[in-house]
């Protein structure tokens, strides 16, 4: 029997897929996966070959395999969409195309056998798939559902920075760090009725010579009447708070090229002289510049401007510029960048850096400094790896070398006189043999230091010998928590593991458990591993390992692949070491929790997070002419993410994403969520999966699915939360009780920035800075965009 065209390619399609599959299949099987590949690979081939002898028997067999495949699925994901699908996305439609006509009647060509008695097992076999393809569209694995107390908890708070309600002073607010705002005009009731009240362009825009982590993070804040912030390039703007239009600004002309690591700045700080105050000397405070903008600068500087007329304040530094270059030992462009807002007091300022990660053994010191807020003053030092920690610098010796530093903005108890600063690790992050008792001993921890003498009154440390970049990454947030001891004061940090660290903020005891477990051992020649690591009861971190069953893809196809690349990684769980074979780390080193943190509403008591999951691969590069031991030229790569030449340690590392070939997570999703914390219990309230791909998928359908997220939450007293940095180009409104979505508006360019909000003239507005990611690949922009209710 002549057979049809159409057959024919199905023959060859089918014949290929099955091939592929199976061939995929088998080298899975000898990686220790699961055997399903080949045994679908297998069926396929029979079809084919059913299909090439001109039998009819191909449509039955195919019902087998379609079947079957339901069944391992099923098996292995339960009624979980997202995974679901991407089993059957293959498979499925190739069933349907065995239905059609022209593949139908060409088997049946010269018989007298009806097309429904021919097809009535595939198409039984695709009305079950179809119907459980249904339900899992309608399936809720992955969410927790519960109600946030309508009453408040009413637990008396300590005071943070006064200021009026209406007002965001500070980068979390106050120097609590808690993202919460009192104002409640906004509802649940009402957030539907949001819409843009005002758009500010700050026309600083990408230039050829960003590097690629180029990124507007920025959180401003308001006083009084007006709004200020600062741009990817650090310009700083000073913006009316009613109608957005920009009062003055100042260029601290910027000198940066491609190699910065980053060139960002998440927000600026006030200070504001109080009457009779002294300097440190105890002359009367500098009459120039009462009220004062602090602006980090990239290139390692901080500039003190006047908040009234943006010009910079002369007593302040080197007329209002302070060189923090001085005594860091290595002064390389780049090397030591300020990026987030200093912690300021009535009378120091705390000025601390990113040091660049993974370029070399010999770096800047991660030196944390107190300065005089009104003159610019070094009081003080705090140098995390000198046996002296409070040891200033002399013409004949500067800070440690390589020490860990604090990157993100630490936070401030003005009662107790202590600054709280999240640490980071000594350079570099993945390899750690080089690293002595005193380069350890701080790092990855939360420290505590008086903050008018630099001397420190506690540590924590979240993870020993670090050899994932699983530093501090964010603002630790602080509240006064009911407990069986009573009201106590305390500190929350998140961390990239995902686990909560709660801590009472006076001595640093723990207030949730974090018993130390033992860890994966086996660490990369030269370097060494701790027994154990401290993992918190309160955490966002799976206790499950990973399986091939939670590997991920677009189809069937690169689902397959990443599970074959699942197999060749080491991973045994959570701080696997990094290691030549390449290491599979879960949580990722972009981290479950980053640098936005949490929002601590301290009258509901609750907190609003948003964990992600993202694996990372971490693997160590052997010496060799490509990757030599130091530098030819100094060329740092401009990113943390790709080749990391880790200069005098054995080893380059290459640091990505876990990613299928076609540049989707090899993780099944969802990979962003919403959720609650109910700080009475300390047990997760509510979570839900959060973003929708309607920005990433061929078609604009929006579907949640979970997506990558980069920025931090916002909480009001109105009951609504606000988030903004999903690889999607939307802000949305949440519930508070239950995580509902309330209202969502679409943005120009990412958001990968946390909102504030604050009312003016008796009108509550909410601000989000939308101007893109570069690493994160969201579109870049110069925006920032007012919502308020309709007036």
């Amino acid at each position: 029997m002549q057979r049809s065209a159409a057959v024919l390619i199905t023959v060859i399609a089918f014949a290929l897929i099955g091939l592929v599959l199976a061939a995929g299949g088998a080298w899975l099987a000898v990686l220790g996966g699961s055997i399903f590949y080949i045994v679908l690979g297998f069926g396929i081939l029979v079809t084919s070959g059913l299909l090439q002898a001109g039998s009819r028997a191909a449509l039955w067999v195919f019902a087998v395999v379609l079947l079957v495949t339901l069944g391992w699925a099923l098996h292995e994901v339960g009624f979980d969409w997202w995974p679901l699908a991407a089993r059957g996305d293959v498979i499925f439609p190739m069933a349907l195309w065995l239905l059609t006509p022209w593949v139908v009647r060409g088997l049946l060509r010269d018989r007298a056998t009806s097309y429904a008695g021919a097809t009535a097992p595939l198409w039984v076999a695709v009305a079950i798939s179809s119907v459980v393809l249904v339900v899992g569209l309608f399936s809720h694995d992955h969410d927790t559902d519960g109600t946030v107390a309508a009453t408040s908890a009413d637990v008396p708070q300590s005071e943070a920075d006064p200021q009026p309600d209406g007002d965001w002073q500070a980068y979390g607010r106050t120097q609590f760090g808690q993202r919460y705002s009192p104002l409640k005009q906004i509802t649940a009731e009402n957030a539907k009725h949001l819409q843009v009240a005002w758009t500010f362009r700050t026309g600083d825009e990408a230039t050829p010579n960003d590097s690629g982590e180029t990124t507007f993070e920025v959180t401003p804040i308001k006083v009084r009447d007006t709004l200020y912030l600062c741009s990817q390039h650090q310009v700083l703007f000073a913006i009316d708070a009613k109608t957005g239009r920009k009062r003055w600004s100042y260029d601290p002309k910027l000198q940066f090229n491609k190699t910065f690591q980053h060139m960002t700045c998440r927000g600026v700080s006030y200070h504001e002289t109080s009457a009779g105050a002294v300097d440190s000397s105890g002359k009367p405070a500098p009459a120039d510049c009462p009220r004062r903008i602090f602006l980090p600068v990239n290139d390692g500087r901080m500039i003190a401007v006047d908040a009234d007329s943006g010009r910079p304040c002369d007593s302040f530094g080197d007329h209002g510029t302070l060189n923090l270059q001085d005594g860091l030992g290595v002064t390389t462009a780049g090397f030591f960048e300020p990026t987030s807002p200093p912690v300021v007091s009535d009378r120091i300022l705390v000025v601390a850096a990113a040091v660049i990660d993974n370029y070399s053994t010999e770096v800047p010191s991660g030196v944390v400094r107190g300065f005089d807020v009104y003159t610019g003053k070094l009081i003080w030092a705090w140098d995390s790896g000198a046996a002296d920690e409070n040891a200033l610098p002399s013409p004949d010796k500067h800070y440690t070398i390589s020490s860990p530093n604090s990157w993100i903005t630490a936070s401030y108890d003005p009662k107790l006189n202590l600054v709280y600063l999240p640490m980071g690790n000594h350079g570099p992050d993945i390899w750690g043999g080089n690293r002595d008792p005193l380069a350890e001993r701080y790092a990855s921890s939360l420290v505590a230091l008086d903050i008018n003498t630099g001397k420190r009154a506690w540590s924590y440390q979240t993870v020993h010998h670090d050899l994932w970049d699983m530093d501090l990454p964010s603002q630790p947030s602080l509240v006064d928590l009911a407990t069986a001891k009573g009201v106590v004061p305390a500190i929350l940090q998140p961390t990239k593991t995902g686990n909560l660290f709660v801590l009472d903020r006076r001595n640093g005891e723990l207030i949730v458990p974090a018993p130390e477990r033992a860890v994966p051992q086996g660490a990369a020649p030269g370097d060494r591993t701790a027994p154990t690591q401290p993992f918190s009861e309160l955490t966002f971190r799976p206790d499950a390992l990973l399986t091939g069953a939670d590997m991920w893809g677009a189809t069937i196809f690169d689902q397959l692949l990443c599970r074959i690349q699942f197999h060749q990684l080491r991973y045994e769980g959570t701080f696997t070491p990094p290691s030549l074979q390449g290491t599979l780390v879960f949580p990722g080193n972009l981290g479950m929790f980053e640098w936005g943190g949490i929002a601590v509403d301290p009258v509901r008591q609750i907190a609003i997070a948003n964990p992600m999951s993202m694996p990372f691969v971490s693997k160590l590069i052997p010496r060799g002419p490509n990757n030599p031991t130091a530098p030819n030229a100094e060329h740092p790569t401009g990113s943390e993410i790709g080749v990391q030449p880790m200069y005098g340690a054995p080893f380059g590392v290459d640091l990505h994403a876990f990613l299928s070939p076609v540049s989707v997570p090899c993780l099944r999703p969802p990979w962003g969520t919403m959720a609650a914390i109910d700080l009475k219990t300390m047990k997760v309230i509510w979570q839900h999966p959060s973003g929708t791909i309607r920005d990433i998928a061929p078609l604009p359908v929006p579907i949640t699915l979970g997506i990558p997220m980069l920025g931090g939450p916002l909480t009001t007293a109105g009951g609504v939360a606000f988030y903004t940095g999903w690889y999607e180009y939307a802000i949305r409104a949440f519930d508070v009780r239950t995580g509902r979505v309330l209202w969502e508006a679409s943005l120009p360019a990412g958001a990968q920035s946390t909102p504030m909000t604050y009312e003016i003239e008796g009108r509550q507005y909410v601000v989000t800075a939308a101007g893109g990611h570069g690493s994160f690949g969201t579109r870049r922009g110069d925006y920032v965009i007012a919502y308020a209710l309709k007036e």
